[in-house]
Order: C-alpha cells, then sequence, then structure tokens
C-alpha cells in the first residue's frame, strides 16, 4: 500500500493550513503549525513571491491529498470517477473521499487521525454489517454498521479516541453508538456537510486543462 512518509508538520505549514494529520498533537501546544506558522525550508519566512492561477490550483489539490492521506495516482483515479458519475464533478469527488472507510471510522472517533484509523483497519480491527473488512479505501454505503471487534473493545487508545471526540463533532450523516463501539452511515454525505475548508472547483480546473 503506497502512502505519504514526509513529515506530517511539515504539510501543514506548506499549505499555511492545520490539517490535523497527527491527532491529539495537533490540539496541543507541541503543535509545529502553531510554533512556526511559515513555510518549511531555509527560506521559509522570506517567502513573499507573486502566486500564479496554477500555483493555487495545485496547493489546493496538494492540500486535499493530504488531508485525506492519498497519493497521485489514487487520488487522479478518484478525480475520473467523480467525472464520470451524474452531478457536480468537485462535490461527487468530496463525497467519494467522505465515503471512505478510513474516513468514516475517524468520523465517528474510534481513530484520533486518518492515518491511524487507516493501520486499526489494516490490521483487522473493524466489520461492516458484520463481515471483515480491512480495506482503508472500501466505500460505505447508506444503511452500511461500522461495527469494533469485541477483542479489540478493551484497547486503551480507541476508548481514550472515542472520550475526545465530542471535541471534533460527528457528522450528521453518520451516528455513532459509543456504548455498543458501532457507527450507522444514515445517509450518503452531502456537500453542505462538510466544513472542511475545500474549494473543490480549483481542483476540477487543474485536472481540466
Amino acid at each position: 500500500m503506497a502512502r505519504y512518509t514526509g513529515a506530517s508538520c511539515r504539510a501543514c505549514r506548506r499549505e499555511n493550513l492545520k490539517l490535523f494529520l497527527k491527532g491529539d498533537r495537533c490540539y496541543s501546544d507541541k503543535c509545529s503549525f502553531e510554533r512556526r506558522s511559515y513555510s518549511p525550508g531555509q527560506h521559509g519566512q522570506n517567502r513573499f513571491r507573486k502566486v500564479s492561477d496554477y500555483a493555487v490550483q495545485l496547493r489546493e489539490k496538494q492540500k486535499v491529498k493530504h488531508m485525506y492521506g492519498m497519493l497521485e495516482k489514487q487520488f487522479r483515479r478518484y478525480f475520473h470517477m467523480a467525472d464520470q458519475a451524474k452531478g457536480v464533478t468537485g462535490e461527487n469527488l468530496l463525497i467519494m473521499l467522505e465515503r471512505r472507510l478510513d474516513n468514516t471510522v475517524y468520523r465517528l472517533g474510534f481513530a484520533s487521525s486518518r492515518d491511524q484509523a487507516r493501520q486499526l483497519i489494516r490490521h483487522n480491527h473493524f466489520t461492516v454489517n458484520g463481515k471483515k473488512i480491512n480495506i482503508p479505501s472500501y466505500f460505505v454505503c447508506e444503511g452500511d454498521v461500522i461495527s469494533l471487534k469485541e477483542k479489540s473493545r478493551s484497547n486503551e487508545m480507541i476508548k481514550d479516541n472515542l472520550e475526545g471526540a465530542a471535541r471534533r463533532g460527528v457528522p450528521s450523516w453518520i451516528e455513532l453508538d459509543q456504548k455498543n463501539f458501532q457507527g450507522t452511515v444514515k445517509a450518503m454525505p452531502n456537500r453542505e456537510e462538510i466544513t472542511l475548508p475545500i474549494h473543490e472547483q480549483l481542483i476540477v480546473e487543474l485536472y481540466s486543462k
């Protein structure tokens, strides 16, 4: 499984936005973006150059890729799928990204970051409708029930994550049953429920060139 192995905090500084890639650390005083909110590199504090339209579009795409933990090949494939589907391409893309199982597990609060959610899924901690699913890119559908396996419910890290989930909140399109360690997909996400600072039209413009 290909994945980004660079410094997460460096990505936040490069995009000039806190992407919450390291879970609880992003909410603490140890957050690198809070301590050094300028571009990384030797001349990061002195970068005052004119930015082209292409650069703005590219940075928007890179930001969304970092948010959802994806590399270029997979992200571009998602864009083509969104472009071929009915509806608005940019909105289709975001909805597909939200429907990924690793994102859903993160949104429910079982993991403190999407990276951690991806690892938990790979290690067989979750089932979907009672069946073992260890593919982070699996698309959830309306009515799906995501459950933490019985043997994993004593995991202190996951318990701590659930207790801290109230800080982020759970989107209205999914419902968390914390007592039974499971979540239900009540409906498909829509654009209004995706409150992340994303301008998807810039990504569409970039790939449409």
